[in-house]
């Protein structure tokens, strides 16, 4: 459990790493990452759907990853909108032509399709934010789960993939012995 004296510490490294996201490198330079982060008194919703989905879909891990949201002092939402194309007709979409992206739609978990420097562009900035918890030694996992949640609860507006990554200040890692 987080100590209350480490909430404003806990902040302040939530904000570095929205920070660390935004500046990541991003194809042709164009930022398509949103980036929200809440507290531990604000993620009861989300653990709540976390558990909804997991047994909706048969999926037993949500369940115990929505205990570890519950755990944490703080839980960092990022994800992109994938919908948003870099122009380049590069075809890992499953489209011949960028054009041809249309509006995402709802299937399973996250919204398709999505344009695959976008994808990675989420997946650089999500590395860069990681990068900044453990240089202050905040402990932290990218949780598929609490980004599935998010978007199901509209966190992150006009994202189509979205991960948490939740944050704790503890003697003891809470994401890793989990049982």
């Amino acid at each position: 459990m987080l100590d209350m004296e480490f909430e404003d510490g806990l902040r302040m490294i939530a904000s570095l790493m929205e920070i660390s996201a935004k500046t990541a490198p991003k194809g042709k330079g164009v930022d398509s990452i949103i980036t929200k982060t809440f507290m531990r008194d604000e993620l009861e919703n989300v653990a709540i759907r976390m558990e909804e989905i997991g047994e909706k879909r048969g999926i037993p891990f949500f369940k115990r990853d929505a205990a570890s949201i519950r755990q944490c002092g703080a839980c960092m939402f990022i994800g992109c909108r994938g919908n948003e194309t870099a122009g380049l007709n590069c075809g890992a979409c499953g489209k011949a032509l960028c054009s041809e992206l249309s509006e995402s739609v709802q299937e399973g978990n996250f919204f398709r399709p999505n344009c695959a420097i976008r994808v990675t562009d989420l997946g650089i900035a999500i590395g860069s934010a990681v990068k900044t918890a453990s240089l202050h030694n905040v402990d932290n996992r990218v949780l598929f789960s609490g980004g599935c949640a998010a978007l199901s609860l509209d966190l992150l507006p006009k994202c189509t993939i979205a991960y948490a990554i939740p944050l704790s200040v503890s003697a003891k890692n809470i994401f890793f012995d989990r049982g």
